[in-house]
C-alpha cells in the first residue's frame, strides 16, 4: 500500500474522529456505543484501526490532556467549543502518544480540521496552542531542532 494512500485514510479517520470525540464531549456516551454507532453507518474508506485505537484513547486521556492544554490558552477550557475541543485533544493526544506521527503533520491535520468544521478563525487558535504544546513534549524536541533560546 503506497504511503500517500495510507496517510489518506489516516486523515480521514482523524475527521470522523473529530465528529465522535464531539459526540463524547456533548452527549457524554462511551467510546463504545459511539464506535458502533459510526461502524454501523459505515465510515467509508478510512483507516479503521487507527480510529478505534484513538476513540477509546483519547476519551480516556480526556483529564490529564485537558489539564496539558489548560495552561496553554487564554481562557477556561470550558469556554471553547466543543468542536475546538475535540480537535485540540486529538491534536494533543497524537503530540504525546503518538511519536510515529511527525508534529509538522499532527498540527497540519489538526488546522484542516478546525477549517473544516471549526468556527471561522479557529484553525489559527488551534494552530497557536499545539504549537506551543509542542515545545513543552521533551521527546517532540528533536524534530524542532535548536531551541530559539540555546542558540547564541
Amino acid at each position: 500500500m503506497a504511503r500517500g494512500y495510507k496517510d489518506r485514510r489516516r486523515s480521514r479517520a482523524r475527521g470522523k474522529l473529530v465528529q465522535a470525540l464531539y459526540q463524547h464531549l456533548v452527549t457524554g456516551q462511551e467510546p463504545g456505543e459511539i464506535e458502533r454507532q459510526f461502524l454501523a453507518a459505515g465510515l467509508g474508506d478510512v483507516d479503521v484501526a487507527y480510529f478505534r485505537e484513538l476513540i477509546y484513547a483519547v476519551a480516556a486521556a480526556a483529564e490529564p490532556l485537558d489539564a496539558r492544554l489548560e495552561r496553554l490558552l487564554d481562557r477556561p477550557l470550558v469556554q471553547l467549543d466543543p468542536v475546538e475541543r475535540a480537535i485540540l485533544r486529538l491534536g494533543a493526544y497524537e503530540l504525546s502518544e503518538r511519536l510515529d506521527v511527525p508534529y509538522r503533520v499532527v498540527i497540519h491535520e489538526a488546522v484542516d480540521l478546525a477549517r473544516r468544521f471549526g468556527a471561522e478563525q479557529s484553525h489559527r487558535y488551534i494552530n497557536g496552542v499545539l504549537d506551543r504544546l509542542v515545545g513543552e513534549i521533551e521527546l517532540r524536541a528533536g524534530e524542532r531542532g535548536p531551541s530559539k533560546e540555546r542558540q547564541d
